[in-house]
């Protein structure tokens, strides 16, 4: 599949996954209006003109951060896990891959040297913006679906 969805037990969607062989045609809005990250694919012709526009001053309230992680090159596993540090599942992500982390939470291991970059909101609050664990011994169970 081209576009994954994790989900926790209770239904929480802790990230997606948009492969880099998606494809769609037009705009295409992959996230729910209820996340502080917007992921939209855009495919457009040719000589299309995408109007001159201004992104107005807007008040939103954010709860939480939300990361956005492309891949430029390597492989890296992730594992995702719930609020409560409970593992969900693993997956692979490689060159052009690109993860919305939303919810619950995510650890990593490098599988190859790896270039990525990551987009969050900011700035980074340093002591008060993650918390750090050491999971509960489990068998890596690597999904492209949810186990929901």
């Amino acid at each position: 599949k081209s576009i994954l969805w994790f989900n926790g037990v209770n239904g929480n969607q802790l990230g997606l996954i948009v492969r880099s062989w998606f494809s769609s045609s037009g705009i295409d809005f992959l996230t729910p209006d209820t996340f502080g990250q917007q992921v939209a694919y855009m495919s457009r012709p040719k000589g299309e003109i995408i109007q001159a526009h201004i992104h107005e001053p807007i008040s939103r309230t954010l709860i939480g951060t939300q990361e956005v992680l492309y891949v430029r090159k390597g492989r890296i596993r992730v594992d995702f896990y719930e609020s409560n540090r409970t593992y969900v599942s693993s997956t692979i992500l490689e060159a052009g891959d690109l993860m919305l982390l939303n919810t619950g939470g995510h650890g990593f291991e490098v599988l190859e040297d790896i270039d990525m970059i990551e987009i969050k909101q900011g700035p980074f609050a340093e002591g008060r913006d993650k918390t750090r664990f050491v999971p509960e011994p489990h068998e890596i169970r690597y999904s492209d679906e949810s186990p929901n």
